[in-house]
């Protein structure tokens, strides 16, 4: 990277934006944050802040609650917690793998990710349970990286802040780790960043992949257009079956926070979906859920880096059916699953798509058990999280990330 500072403001201005017509005439692509009228400034300033303390006191009782009473928690926590100067109030949590003997010499793949909260909450320790089974079943190491949060920090500071620290720990001599076989990934929220990060030129020829999973990829069409692309299967009952998406209430807060009025929603580094393919590196695997508002866009990301047909906005995602297996995926479907291997310019792009049925927003995250309070939604959604762990990690190491790659 240029400087220990990350990225510049002319890093973002030199991305093309690669914005081009919308079909769909009630979508405005030339849109902007609004300036909201005073008083819903002040709802959502505070509802930010409560979000973020109450989420913060929350989570932090849950773990050390957790910690006490399981063994298994406790197993999942990172081998060390560092700090990078250049970023001194974001530290990173690095997992190890058990299978890395102290006498060993070899330097391992890195994947690098990045946690969600809708920009406003959440920390990387949010990850912990996921990244920890990532690193020991692959022999991978994992650095979940942190960021500055909205709406003290606005877009693009939270991208700047990933930059930075993606070149400091790739950087890093101390470290087990083979620089050049790295990927970047996120969910939700850290799904955009990721996305983001990675179009800026310093990281972008640093990372071999990314691996958004549901993450926000355009920022222009609306909420509400937004949550009438997703499924809603009254069949499954209990928090799945709902007839709202449980994420709607809260986008107001979210946009509001992490956007400063008169931002250009449909910037490319801020909205991917409607970027060139080329900004990003040359792998990327798009993961999203059926049941939830954000799948259109990531349907629309993973297709149109493919260079395959972009569906409309208004493009309902995945089928009205449930499926019939308990934690069983749909691999044979192209709705749901496909990977295209194509000629461009620079080499081979490889883009897969994975589109997990019967399953909300945030589903491989214990956390949402007590939202979802259903357990055979969230054995469901167990059993998901790691085949889908397990296809993150075979497709990084046998493609983007392998010896030979």
């Amino acid at each position: 990277m240029a400087s220990d500072d990350g990225p510049t403001s002319a890093d973002h201005d030199e991305i093309d934006t690669g914005t081009e017509i919308d079909t769909d005439t009630e979508i405005d692509i030339n849109a902007t944050m609004p300036r909201l009228p005073l008083l819903d400034r002040v709802k959502f300033a505070v509802l930010a802040v409560v979000m973020q303390l109450g989420v913060r006191v929350l989570q932090r009782l849950m773990r050390a609650v957790l910690d006490f009473v399981s063994p298994a928690a406790r197993a999942t926590r990172p081998t060390l917690v560092k700090r990078y100067a250049v970023r001194n109030a974001l530290p990173v949590r690095i997992f190890i793998p058990e299978s890395l003997t102290q006498s060993s010499t070899s330097n391992l793949p890195v994947l690098l990710t990045i946690h969600g909260g809708g920009f406003v909450m959440g920390a990387p320790a949010d990850d912990d349970a996921w990244n920890r089974a990532f690193a020991d079943e692959h022999g991978v190491v994992v650095v979940a990286l942190n960021y500055s949060k909205a709406p003290w920090s606005a877009f693009p500071a939270p991208v700047h802040d990933i930059a930075a620290l993606v070149g400091c720990v790739l950087s890093d001599s101390s470290l087990p780790i083979d620089s050049a076989r790295a990927a970047l990934a996120g969910f939700s929220a850290g799904g955009n960043l990721a996305l983001s990060a990675a179009a800026l030129p310093g990281v972008r020829a640093r990372v071999k992949a990314v691996v958004p999973v549901y993450p926000c990829a355009d920022w222009v069409p609306r909420a509400a257009v937004k949550a009438t692309t997703r499924r809603y299967k009254a069949a499954l009952g209990g928090f799945r079956g709902r007839a709202d998406d449980y994420l709607l209430p809260a986008v107001g807060v979210f946009q509001w926070a992490y956007l400063r009025a008169g931002q250009p929603l449909a910037d490319g580094v801020l909205s991917p979906a409607r970027g060139p393919r080329g900004a990003l590196p040359g792998s990327v695997f798009v993961v999203a859920c059926e049941l939830d508002m954000l799948a259109g866009e990531a349907w629309r990301l993973a297709c149109g880096l493919a260079g395959r047909a972009v569906p409309a906005v208004r493009a309902e995602v995945g089928q009205e059916a449930v499926t019939a297996g308990h934690g069983e995926l749909i691999l044979d479907d192209e709705r749901f699953a496909f990977e295209d291997v194509v000629e461009q310019e620079g080499g081979v792009g490889r883009y897969r798509w994975l589109l997990v049925p019967d399953v909300v927003h945030g589903f491989d995250h214990e956390d949402t058990k007590f939202l979802v309070r259903d357990e055979v939604a969230m054995d469901d959604a167990r059993i998901k999280t790691a085949k889908v762990r397990t296809m993150i990690g075979r497709w990084l190491l046998d493609g983007p990330l392998g010896g030979n790659a």
